[in-house]
């Protein structure tokens, strides 16, 4: 399974539901909190080609984007092959 990196923030509730989604597939998850730590929110925004809002989420080397993004890939059928893919 892929790992995924998901970024995100205290009391975000776009957050809690891209989170409780990959956890429902059973992802391998590695969460970083950027609440209150600017460097990692400056490393998020690059990874994410700008983006400063959370979550940001990548499985794999692949951007998603964020917690609508997620939804409409699971939606289109997308997310499982991602989140199988070695």
């Amino acid at each position: 399974m892929a790992k995924v990196k998901i970024f995100v923030a205290k009391l975000c509730p776009y957050c809690t539901a891209a989170k409780k989604l990959l956890q429902k597939k059973g992802a391998d998850m590695d969460i970083i909190d950027v609440t209150f730590k600017p460097g990692e929110r400056s490393k998020m925004s690059k990874m994410a080609g700008g983006r400063t809002s959370v979550p940001q989420i990548f499985i794999g080397d692949t951007h998603i984007g964020g917690c609508d993004d997620l939804f409409e890939l699971d939606q289109r059928g997308g997310l499982d092959p991602l989140l199988e893919a070695v």
